[in-house]
């Protein structure tokens, strides 16, 4: 539904360091932001209906907060445009491309994954008409290690490595910092249900161990992979399509708190089920 208490098709996530939840409410055209233990959201980025004004938004897909001037950073998937919002005054940064996920690195670079190019590409915060930098892709449609087929959700970790969510080759990829090709750490064994496959994989987070979360869309449930093993392990759902507690319904988003409990956006439930990992 469209109240504020309500999601439409949620897709990416980002909690802040007081456990305030911003979602990217895709169906509903609009960035929510929840407090923590709040009964309903507020209107914060679009809400003005579908379209392509500078206050509306098309089926957003992701958004992060850059916490050091207290903006918002939405990927506009329908108009095609990476756009800032602050104090309700809009910015769009980045034109014609086709994002879906983004992320920031501890430096206050942007990282900005492009379906339409295969590839992501990193910006610098107030620098965007100059030169991009590729990161990871780049080379076309394909299931190469330095190809994509479909990316969406990215993760970027201390180093500077880009975790990729790589949907149509079913595998998550990691392209180190000025990697010419990227490595598997999750599935890449085909479409499937095993252990060691993936089906349309879309959030990916990593923890300080460097474990890998990935929400297995089409599994409806979260997996967490160690790089270099053969296999992962369930830690979310995997009790089929539903709405339990304990089941997920095509889970998209996913985001850490500083506590360390992962936040699934869980997609046609409509809802953020929040869950304790034991590690």
């Amino acid at each position: 539904g469209q109240q504020l208490n309500q999601l439409n098709n949620l897709a990416g996530i980002f909690i802040d360091k007081n456990k305030t939840i911003f979602i990217a409410d895709y169906g509903n055209h609009r960035i929510v932001k929840w407090k923590y233990n709040a009964k309903e959201g507020q209107i914060i980025a679009g809400g003005n209906g579908q379209g392509n004004r500078m206050d509306q938004l098309n089926g957003p897909t992701d958004v992060i907060v850059d916490q050091k001037n207290h903006s918002i950073i939405i990927a506009d998937y329908g108009n095609a445009r990476v756009i800032q919002w602050m104090n309700q005054s809009q910015q769009i940064l980045i034109k014609n491309i086709g994002c879906f996920g983004l992320a920031m690195d501890k430096h206050g670079f942007l990282y900005v994954s492009d379906w339409q190019s295969n590839e992501v590409s990193r910006w610098k915060m107030g620098e965007y008409n100059n030169e991009v930098v590729i990161v990871a892709g780049g080379n076309r449609q394909g299931n190469q290690l330095n190809q994509f087929n479909y990316l969406n959700f990215i993760f970027v970790d201390e180093d500077q490595s880009v975790y990729v969510s790589d949907q149509n080759n079913n595998r998550v990829m990691k392209w180190r910092k000025d990697a010419k090709e990227g490595t598997i750490v999750a599935g890449g064994n085909g479409k499937g249900r095993n252990l060691n496959q993936l089906s349309e994989p879309q959030g990916v987070i990593v923890d300080d161990f460097g474990q890998i979360y990935v929400a297995d869309y089409k599994n409806h449930r979260v997996m967490r992979w160690c790089e270099g093993k053969e296999e992962g392990e369930l830690v979310v759902g995997g009790n089929g399509k539903g709405n339990k507690s304990d089941q997920l319904n095509n889970p998209v988003g996913l985001f850490f708190d500083d506590e360390g409990n992962v936040y699934v956006a869980d997609h046609y439930n409509h809802r953020i089920a929040k869950f304790e990992i034991i590690l």
